[in-house]
């Protein structure tokens, strides 16, 4: 059994650590605030620039010349998938969730005969698919989401995944993250970007509603217009989608600490009430030595 000492350094080291996840859990809550206003701040724009996308498309406007971003290879035959994750720890099942939605969709994809690939976004999706699949991760980003997500870098991964679609390295890219429901839920989502999900049978693949049928004028040609809006709108949906992603560590950070908080005043509760009863024994003991040693006498 543990001395009186070590019980009572072992009660001061659990009291210790409560301080730390309590004051986790406040600057966690104050950055969820922050990033959740950030996320739907983002989102009606990037849901726009979508339907906007499709209602281009569906006033009737066919391109002459290929456009990988719209149109893809032409095959699908190898899926590139992002995966997003947290640089940092203690945030529960945030990444645990992730890592396991995307070994069931590469698993899936190779039961089909894909060849699966795998961009990662994020030092805790890049330490495990580097060591569990190797040569599959083609590109991995870290501190993207660190602190505020800066668009000037998502850009710069936008960037990156059309340069590898125009060099041939995959046909159809999807996006895996946590899609932000409450601070006590986070959704793992699969999204298609590359090429952009179209409409079919009335509804686009997306979600969005339907857009109207109408008679639009281009200025410039819409040829040069598309040229143009595609590459942008990969680059807003990857930002909402990172925006999403942060607001859902967030949360998951602040659940963590307040459980982590939580079970560290039960740890304490017990330490302290085996303490007690150690001390009390001991202090009988003594007192029963004291009473036998004076009626010796």
């Amino acid at each position: 059994m543990p001395s009186l000492k070590e019980q009572r350094v072992r009660i001061a080291s659990v009291k210790s650590t409560q301080k730390i996840t309590s004051a986790m859990k406040m600057v966690a809550a104050a950055k969820l605030r922050r990033a959740q206003e950030a996320a739907a701040a983002g989102r009606p724009y990037a849901e726009k620039m979508a339907a906007m996308l499709q209602a281009v498309l569906a006033s009737g406007y066919q391109p002459e010349e290929a456009l990988p971003l719209l149109q893809g290879t032409g095959k699908n035959d190898t899926y590139l998938l992002i995966i997003v994750s947290t640089d940092k720890g203690l945030c529960g099942g945030f990444n645990t969730a992730i890592f396991r939605a995307a070994r069931l969709r590469m698993k899936h994809l190779g039961a089909q005969g894909k060849t699966v690939k795998i961009v990662t976004i994020g030092k805790k999706a890049r330490d495990v698919f580097v060591r569990e699949t190797g040569k599959r991760v083609v590109k991995s980003y870290a501190d993207i989401t660190r602190k505020k997500v800066d668009y000037d870098l998502v850009a710069g991964i936008s960037e990156d995944l059309q340069q590898l679609l125009s060099e041939g390295a995959f046909d159809v890219a999807e996006v895996l993250y946590n899609k932000f429901r409450s601070a006590m839920l986070q959704v793992p989502t699969w999204q298609q970007v590359i090429p952009m999900p179209s409409i079919q049978d009335g509804v686009p693949e997306s979600g969005l509603p339907t857009p109207v049928k109408s008679q639009y004028e281009f200025e410039p040609d819409a040829a040069r217009l598309l040229a143009k809006l595609l590459p942008k709108n990969l680059s807003v949906q990857l930002f909402s989608v990172l925006l999403d992603s942060v607001a859902s560590e967030h949360g998951a950070r602040m659940s963590a600490m307040d459980n982590a908080t939580r079970n560290a005043g039960d740890m304490i509760r017990r330490l302290t009430l085996s303490y007690n009863r150690a001390r009390q024994a001991m202090i009988t003991k003594e007192l029963i030595e004291i009473i036998s040693g004076a009626e010796a006498v």
